[in-house]
């Protein structure tokens, strides 16, 4: 509430009005408010409360009107209402302030509101409206606390992440995931997400999935990339996307994590899904010709293949073509039998 709201509903009625209640107006304005209210006469007693008043103290109105401050309240907060009505009376203008208070069952109480003199049978009283606060400043608390544990979460757990707006852009990032992309945070910062992606066959299914977080069909999305760092060099990632927020039609923001990622290395070319499978029967121990037999191809054909491998990835032995397929994020690190990292990780959603 502002002074100018208050001010319009609290107007001093003159003394030649026909009205037998002076504060008629008021009252009749705020008696079934959320806000809680009363009027007072200067010997601490109650002339008038609302309902919302009344169920601070787990009463009606009926039961409140012409009994006293300390009637209500322990000694403490009742010298504390005391003063704060002698405060109006002396000084004859309104006062808005904080004031803390014991609710009914024990614990601590923050209201927000105004205290104003009012006319009644030729006497000056002090009216009250308020608003409880508590719950409100209790839900603030709690909020920061999980800021900032999901910020010291951020910051030191040391997975990269990187909160994502609707359209794509850094909002927020861990130190990890500055470092993993060889980049200052600042730089991380506001840059959009596409343009840390590389280029490959299964990234229209990671927009297709995107898309779909952003329209709330789905809530989150595993699955994997190829990230791109400052330096060109690339990695697969696996990726957790988790929409935040579920009041708006459509998601605001996304986390994105990294929870595991291959070593570093310069883009080579795309591998056919035969050479893929022929890695994963390799690290499975397959020999050449079972190889050839599982794939329904010739030994030359399988020869061929091996022998490709070996100069894309720079491996020279069966084993070196295995160990780099895992290094270099081919294969999938947790699974078996050996299956490719982005079969083993489908765009799998909830």
């Amino acid at each position: 509430m502002d002074d100018s709201s208050f001010k319009a509903s609290a107007v001093e009625v003159d003394a030649g009005a026909d009205a037998p209640r002076r504060y008629a107006a008021f009252a009749d304005l705020v008696d079934l408010a959320p806000a809680a209210a009363f009027i007072r006469d200067s010997d601490g007693r109650y002339l008038w409360a609302n309902h919302a008043y009344a169920h601070l103290y787990g009463t009606v109105p009926e039961h409140v009107v012409g009994k006293y401050i300390e009637d209500f309240d322990a000694p403490a907060d009742a010298g504390q209402f005391r003063a704060l009505d002698q405060e109006i009376l002396s000084r004859g203008t309104p006062v808005r302030h904080t004031l803390g208070y014991r609710r009914q069952d024990g614990s601590a109480g923050r209201a927000v509101g105004h205290r104003f003199p009012v006319r009644e049978n030729a006497q000056t009283c002090v009216a009250g409206i308020y608003v409880d606060v508590t719950d409100h400043l209790r839900a603030t608390v709690q909020r920061q606390e999980a800021e900032e544990n999901l910020q010291a979460l951020r910051d030191h757990s040391g997975l990269p992440c990187a909160l994502l707006s609707a359209n794509g852009r850094v909002v927020e990032a861990s130190a990890a995931a500055a470092e993993l992309f060889h980049l200052s945070l600042s730089d991380l910062v506001g840059r959009r997400a596409h343009t840390l992606l590389a280029s490959e066959p299964d990234l229209d299914g990671l927009h297709r999935r995107w898309k779909g977080l952003i329209a709330r069909r789905v809530r989150r999305v595993e699955t994997s990339a190829v990230l791109v760092d400052a330096r060109g060099l690339q990695r697969r990632a696996q990726l957790h996307l988790t929409t935040i927020g579920h009041s708006a039609a459509r998601a605001r923001h996304v986390w994105a994590v990294v929870t595991h990622q291959s070593l570093a290395h310069e883009a080579h070319p795309s591998l056919t899904a035969a050479q893929i499978r022929i890695l994963s029967l390799l690290a499975e121990g397959s020999s050449n010709g079972d190889i050839a037999t599982s794939l329904k191809l010739s030994r030359q054909t399988v020869d061929y293949h091996l022998s490709r491998l070996r100069h894309v990835l720079g491996a020279a032995t069966r084993p070196a073509l295995v160990a780099r397929a895992y290094v270099l994020g081919i294969l999938a690190p947790r699974a078996w039998p050996p299956r490719s990292a982005t079969a083993a990780h489908p765009l799998s959603t909830v």
